[in-house]
């Protein structure tokens, strides 16, 4: 590692309700990975959009090679040499990939765009980035993995200084973080600054250099990775031990009932005669490699892609779901993957997300009893232990974990019987997963039955009593938990059955 690069010393902000940052300290050097951790709603986000001149510090200094500066906006911040690659991609789908790199910078011929020279330009980033990688095609032709290849392209085009990483690995397959932390490395190599945001211990151990612990908005300290161990970390973050022990029996009473039985369901190349059973008081955990099946198995069951062929029995008695709304007549509740899109609407209140899926019993004749809504809210919010200055407060401005805390709450106040949870904890801290874990733990003791869908393998041994595992649209096996190991699970999510 050389020289500091960047210092942010003492930075303090504030919104009304919340004090987002409370004198937080961050030092970078040039040629290190420095990692921000810290659990959801800590301040990480907020930190990294001071920097970048999306929001105004209220106090404090950051320091930039050498100078105190402030930027007013993030093209200031591209234009110094500070990028970052975001969680959510930014890229337009229906331009190529050259033309997603360098949009708002496009090279002219005359009083055109010339394309040909983007596409040179990109080609070059690729090769410097050591990936293969088209920049004529377009970008909604291409993976996740392959999209956040060329987010990182466009971030090193500006001839950044400074990176940051925030969650990068979250929708990558292991092969396609393999390549990320290859690029990673050859950039600390270039004597690049980079800072990591991520809720992935493993990766933190593996790829960082130090590691910066946020908490409640405060600056905890600062740690070298090679001489920390991952219950360092943790309770540097949480301030308090949690346990990640996996199951060793199933908590499934002995002649629990069939709550949901599959049999034979079919929705194109991604479902290929998938059955199952699901009983009372079972969390069944859905496994497998990205592009299994799982999530499409799942919509197909709630009727959010239409089904070919197959049968869904709910209590013993056959059922017709043909839409969301018909499984949630029958008593389901789904939990998507992407809670952004399927599961809140993050304009508008966490009282009004918490009743949307029974908004007819707050209704007095066309107006709503908003009272009645929001003590109902307050409830969830107690019982979930949601951080939020109340319950008017808008979704969009809640972290991660809270986020899906408020979807949960959806789901709880409808009363489901059958909760589908999509990677349930995804983009979520250690503290907010254990919390989360907790939840599932009491609804299944109170009888609830749950499908939970992970691509953590951690998750799926700590949490499940029986395990399907799934390969290209086909289970490829079932596991009761006393028999799963992190092997065997891999074998058959590896093993395609024709």
């Amino acid at each position: 590692m050389g020289d500091v690069i960047l210092t942010m010393k003492d930075i303090d902000k504030s919104f009304p309700g919340v004090h987002a940052l409370d004198h937080v300290n961050l030092e970078l050097k040039r040629g290190e990975v420095h990692a921000l951790m810290g659990e959801n709603g800590a301040g990480k986000s907020t930190l990294m959009k001071v920097l970048t001149g999306i929001y105004k510090k209220d106090s404090g200094t950051i320091t930039y090679e050498g100078k105190e500066i402030e930027f007013h906006n993030t093209r200031e911040a591209q234009d110094a040499g500070i990028v970052i690659v975001h969680q959510e991609l930014n890229m337009l789908g229906h331009l190529t990939v050259a033309q997603n790199i360098f949009i708002g910078r496009e090279f002219k011929k005359g009083f055109g765009i010339d394309d040909k020279k983007m596409n040179e330009e990109a080609k070059k980033l690729f090769d410097r980035m050591h990936i293969d990688i088209d920049p004529r095609e377009k970008m909604s032709h291409l993976t996740v993995g392959k999209q956040q290849m060329c987010e990182i392209a466009k971030a090193i085009s500006h001839d950044a200084k400074v990176i940051i990483f925030d969650e990068p690995s979250a929708a990558l397959t292991e092969t396609e973080i393999d390549q990320l932390f290859k690029i990673i490395r050859d950039l600390r190599e270039k004597n690049l600054g980079i800072i990591y945001i991520s809720h992935r211990m493993d990766e933190i151990k593996v790829i960082t250099d130090r590691i910066t612990v946020m908490r409640d908005g405060q600056y905890v300290g600062t740690l070298i990775t090679a001489q920390s161990s991952k219950n360092d970390i943790i309770n540097m973050m949480v301030g308090r031990v949690i346990y990640e022990d996996p199951k060793t029996h199933s908590m499934v009473p002995e002649g629990a009932p069939v709550v949901l039985k599959v049999e034979n369901l079919n929705a194109g190349k991604m479902v290929q005669n998938v059955s199952f059973e699901l009983h009372k008081g079972e969390i069944l955990g859905f496994s497998g490699l990205m592009g299994a099946g799982r999530t499409e198995t799942a919509r197909a069951l709630f009727g959010a892609d239409p089904k070919e062929s197959g049968d869904i029995y709910i209590n013993g008695e056959k059922v017709d779901i043909k839409s969301p709304l018909d499984a949630v007549k029958h008593g389901m509740g789904y939990l998507s993957e992407d809670r952004k899109q399927y599961g809140i609407v993050v304009q508008k209140s966490v009282a009004e997300n918490t009743t949307m899926a029974t908004m007819e019993e707050y209704m007095n004749g066309i107006f709503i009893n908003k009272k009645k809504e929001a003590e109902t809210a307050q409830s969830f919010v107690d019982q979930l232990a949601t951080k939020t200055p109340s319950v008017d407060q808008l979704v969009v401005n809640l972290s991660g974990g809270n986020q899906q805390k408020v979807v949960i709450a959806k789901w709880l106040t409808r009363n489901s019987d059958i909760l589908i949870f999509d990677e349930p904890t995804r983009g979520i801290d250690v503290g907010a997963k254990n919390e989360i874990y907790k939840l599932m733990n009491k609804l299944a003791s109170e009888g609830k039955a749950i499908i939970m869908i992970s691509s953590e393998m951690t998750e799926i041994l700590r949490m499940s009593d029986r395990i399907v595992i799934m390969c290209e649209g086909k289970k490829t096996g079932e596991l009761d938990i006393a028999e799963a190991s992190q092997e065997n699970i891999m074998n058959m999510a590896t093993r395609e059955i024709n």
